[in-house]
């Protein structure tokens, strides 16, 4: 058995990106995102004294990482200024349209992350692990409801998404 510093080494190495996307999602505003990050870093480190392999370990960090971040939504809830990207966050290029493109594909992923934070935790939790590529058993394992119910949510949840994102964010 690893040791949790081992363990703790792995999952930052193996995982890092996805739990980065994770409070990213969960978080609009750049400084909670990197407090909530910090969160879940310091939750798993703890956690894994307790990780008896029960399970994979990509399903322990995936359980530890939503369970903060639903956390910080209940103790943060409040209406917050969401902001589009500024003209100092995009790459400078010579092709304009290249700009444009990416001005475009940053908004809309904001608007998707956007609409994203609004759903209900169970909700988010089971189309950001779905946005991860992790399998309906794998999603199933993480909530803890079953793999037919979580195929249904994440059909429902992309029409939901898409409908919101063609009418603008409205439901």
């Amino acid at each position: 058995m690893a040791s949790c510093d081992e363990l703790y080494e792995e999952a930052v190495s193996t995982h890092g990106p996805a739990l980065d996307r994770l409070a990213r999602a969960y978080e609009a505003d750049p400084e909670l995102r990197r407090d909530l990050l910090q969160e879940i870093h310091l939750a798993l480190w703890r956690s894994l004294d307790s990780f008896q392999s029960r399970c994979s370990l990509r399903t322990w960090i995936y359980r530890v990482a939503h369970n903060v971040g639903a956390s910080h939504i209940v103790v943060n809830r409040r209406q917050s200024a969401h902001e589009l990207v500024s003209i100092d966050d995009i790459e400078a290029t010579e092709d304009r349209s290249s700009v444009a493109n990416i001005a475009d594909r940053r908004i809309a992923l904001e608007r998707v992350m956007v609409l994203i934070r609004e759903l209900k935790p169970l909700d988010r939790q089971v189309i950001l692990l779905y946005l991860e590529g992790v399998d309906a058993a794998g999603i199933a394992e993480v909530t803890g409801i079953s793999s037919s119910n979580v195929a249904t949510k994440i059909h429902r949840l992309k029409n939901i998404l898409t409908r919101r994102f063609q009418a603008g964010g409205q439901s």
